[in-house]
């Protein structure tokens, strides 16, 4: 079911290219189908009182600096907001985990039968969702997401972090 369009949402994301180390098709293709489902759909409410009583639609950068998680949050006319800074060491054990097991997926997809793609799937999932939970929990003080929104920030938050 389509949410109606409200202002406080993200209509544009970026990834700052010089934080992504390394990509390969498959990281390309989970990127594109984040950004796309991102757009399509996301509820983003910073908490924070903008000048004007600006509340959307932002423009969003997100980037890894000092090996904090940082998003630029700008107007549609891209004049920068705030940045809101994240420590990544609680989502380190979980973003490790979705590697493995998506590396575990990917395998799978090439050649195993479609049971054993299922299960690893279902893996797959539900660690996507306890991250999308936790990402929630993290910036509850700053911004309001809905669940769809944390679980493709936490893709794109993984793309941000793969290492060759």
């Amino acid at each position: 079911m389509k949410r109606a369009q409200t202002t406080q949402r993200i209509i544009a994301v970026e990834l700052d290219e010089h934080t992504i180390l390394w990509r390969n098709a498959d990281v390309e293709q989970e990127r594109r189908v984040a950004i796309f489902d991102l757009l399509e759909g996301n509820h983003f409410a910073p908490k924070s009182e903008y000048p004007g009583g600006y509340k959307g639609p932002y423009k969003l950068l997100m980037r890894v600096e000092e090996g904090r998680l940082a998003l630029d949050i700008s107007t549609e006319n891209d004049e920068l907001l705030e940045t809101i800074t994240l420590s990544m060491t609680p989502f380190r054990r979980v973003i490790r985990e979705y590697f493995a097991i998506c590396e575990s997926y990917y395998q799978a997809i090439r050649n195993a039968s479609p049971s054993q793609i299922e299960a690893i799937d279902m893996g797959r999932r539900g660690i996507h969702n306890q991250a999308a939970e936790m990402l929630q929990e993290r910036i509850a003080d700053k911004l309001d997401v809905d669940f769809d929104t944390a679980r493709r920030l936490f893709t794109l938050i993984c793309v941000l972090h793969i290492r060759g």
